[in-house]
């Protein structure tokens, strides 16, 4: 777990030095300086986290139900969750990339992976909400996800496993004639209009990670690869043999053009499209059919490989685009390669053959420069805007600070241990804050209280404002958190919706106020419009239901306050409690099991009589025929029989052809 390069590692606690409480102390009722979004790896969710002070924000359900909200339980949520396999209620997210203009991080969304079943995700930053998934065809593990252009123009999935496309039952041994990879950029700039705008068709390699090229390296984007070898068994060993696997740099703007120009075919290809209607709250799923599928041999210069040392994981672009490391993590050195002499390069001809019509460009052609003796496992790069890179060191457990332009190693500092990705906010951008770096840690083992065989996950904060790193702040994590992204807390704060308009709910399920509500049965189907204030529910008696019926408690809370919020749940349910935001619908279905009285509440603690906010449902036998009964205040009963008394426009027809 130690250093290399012949320096002495101090303990883990000797670390920290005297002035890191006040670092990273946040007064009472003060706000942070960064919103950090955290992957949440195999819990299939967005952590946000508040930096320097490591304060737990909230977890943004998006590719795994959340018990806690509902989401993925209730009616509304669970099409978000739909794909061509049916209903996938969990996944494991990866790298959280924010949307961005002119290069910069802007506050938009938030764009998240899921690598088992290929997905994208949108979120919301205005309400740290999933509004969009979008599955990926013709792939398998979207690791290298979901890195986006300067403009947010797209953003990007690449097969992590190369597999038949189409895929299809062929021996596993015929991996080199029949696996291919393929790249997809995924148009991202409108929301609701997410889709795949073309994918490329690549050799059978894996790919790893991405990143968009600015500046000189606009309109290119880079991939990193490994397997070369295109092995299909033991990969820790017989895809570990090349000296050297590539960064696909691919001219995407090129590759647009050729898809306009027709060089793309129309491949059959089903996916899921799923989307969160604004005005309803309520997801929609669609089915497409096809996407565009683009051949570097129909496109002559769309993509060249550039050759990098060795089974490169990370590749990261400065702020200036000029330079595109690679972390190669069985690699001696961080190659650097200078998106100058790629062009050059490539003007040249300077390749070094060919692989399926891909140029492979020539490394000393492209090479700016290399890192030497970093330490052991370089993974990931970020930057601070000073002219410094920041890698990760794996085996070494460490993180190096380096000089963009001279590759000397100015400073090393520690992590506990093994990291992987690291991040200093906009630190993959053209406009890095760069004031804090955090590592986020594989092993945790000595650093907090022991739970048992599984301990908690780890992040480390540094602070990287001075020459030399300093430890500040480690803090739990929630799953396993790979890539994560941050921005100051001013761009977003003062953006965020405090409330849906009661007025503009557009569900067809809406309670705007108890004489709205009541009980109506088709078939087995019995409907229960309710509204949810403090601190009651109307209507809270209800009687008709019988066993077996699918019943449906449309909740609305109709409250117009920031933060007051309502929950719902029913003794016997089969699933998560509600919990509807002021001026949201939620819809709870239950199938009583057995003759009863049974009671529900508010789950979420609302007002000094929360405890009073309750109600029954009566459920009997079968074929019991109790008439449905909804009760309602006599002040509501008041309203709804005024409400009764006005004709109606159809009334008023019906009256005036009597007339006659």
């Amino acid at each position: 777990m130690g250093a290399v390069a012949g320096c002495s590692t101090p303990a883990p606690k000797e670390m920290v030095s005297g002035d890191a409480a006040k670092a990273v102390y946040v007064a009472p009722g003060q706000y942070d300086e960064f919103y950090a979004f955290l992957s949440g790896g195999f819990s299939g969710q967005v952590t946000v986290y508040a930096l320097p002070s490591g304060r737990l924000l909230k977890t943004i359900p998006v590719f795994s139900q959340f018990p806690e909200n509902g989401y993925g339980y209730n009616e509304e949520t669970k099409p978000m969750l739909e794909t061509t396999f049916g209903t996938v209620p969990w996944d494991d997210t990866h790298h959280a990339e924010l949307s961005q203009t002119n290069a910069v991080p802007d506050g938009r969304w938030l764009f998240i992976n899921g690598n088992n079943t290929p997905r994208v995700a949108r979120i919301d930053l205005t309400r740290f909400e999933t509004e969009e998934i979008l599955q990926i065809p013709n792939a398998a593990g979207g690791h290298a996800s979901p890195f986006t252009t300067a403009n947010s123009e797209y953003i990007v999935s690449a097969t992590r496993f190369s597999v038949p496309i189409p895929n299809a039952d062929v021996p596993i041994e015929s991996y080199k004639e029949h696996f291919k990879g393929t790249l997809s950029f995924i148009k991202a700039d409108v929301p609701g209009k997410m889709d795949i705008a073309f994918q490329l068709l690549m050799p059978g390699y894996n790919y790893d990670l991405g990143h968009a090229g600015k500046g000189p390296s606009d309109g290119w984007f880079f991939f990193t690869t490994y397997n070369t070898e295109q092995a299909y068994t033991k990969l820790e060993l017989n895809a570990s043999k090349n000296d050297k696997d590539y960064i696909a740099a691919v001219n995407w703007k090129l590759a647009e053009r050729c898809v306009k120009d027709g060089k793309a075919k129309a491949f059959p290809s089903r996916y899921a499209h799923n989307y969160m209607d604004p005005d309803s709250r309520q997801a929609m799923v669609e089915f497409k059919t096809s996407v565009q599928m683009l051949e570097p041999a129909a496109c002559p210069g769309v993509v060249y490989l550039l050759p990098t040392p060795k089974s490169p994981h990370g590749v990261d672009i400065d702020p200036s685009g000029e330079y595109i490391v690679g972390g190669g993590k069985l690699a001696t050195v961080i190659p650097v390669h200078s998106a100058t002499k790629i062009k050059a390069a490539i003007a040249a001809k300077a390749f070094d053959g060919d692989i399926g019509g891909i140029p492979v460009l020539k490394y000393e052609a492209t090479i700016a420069g290399e890192v030497q003796k970093p330490g052991l496992g370089p993974l990931h790069t970020e930057f601070d805007g000073k002219g410094n890179a920041y890698t990760t060191m794996f085996i070494s457990s460490e993180v190096v600070k380096w000089k963009l332009g001279t590759w000397e190693v100015l400073d090393r500092a520690p992590t506990y241990y093994s990291p992987g990705h690291l991040m200093i906010p906009g630190g993959d951008s053209k406009q890095p804050w760069g004031k804090y770096l955090l590592a986020m840690n594989k092993i945790t083992k000595d650093r907090y209280l022991p739970t048992g065989g599984e301990l908690a996950q780890s992040a480390q904060l540094y602070d990287i404002s001075g020459d030399k790193m300093k430890l500040i702040l480690d803090f739990p994590t929630q799953g396993e958190p790979h890539y994560a992204q941050a921005l100051p807390a001013s761009i977003l704060k003062d953006k965020q919706v405090k409330f849906f308009s009661l007025a503009n709910n557009k569900s067809p399920w809406v309670t705007r106020s108890e004489a709205e509500g009541g009980i109506t049965r088709k078939g087995k189907a019995v409907h229960i419009k309710m509204m949810a204030i403090r601190s009651h529910f109307a209507p809270d008696n209800l009687e008709g239901v019988e066993v077996g019926d699918s019943v449906f408690f449309h909740v609305t809370n109709v409250e117009q306050d920031w933060d007051i919020l309502h929950g719902f749940a029913v003794l016997g349910m089969n699933t998560a409690e509600l919990i509807m935001q002021p001026g949201e619908t939620r819809t709870l279905v239950w199938i009583p099991q057995a003759p009863g009285v049974y009671p529900f509440y508010c789950t979420d603690f609302c007002s000094a009589l929360h405890q009073e906010m309750q109600g029954y449902v009566r459920v009997s036998a079968k074929g019991a025929n109790v008439p449905l009964k909804a009760n309602i205040s006599a002040k509501a009963a008041t309203q709804l029989s005024r409400m009764n008394a006005v004709p109606k426009p159809m009334d008023h027809q019906h009256g005036a052809a009597g007339g006659k």
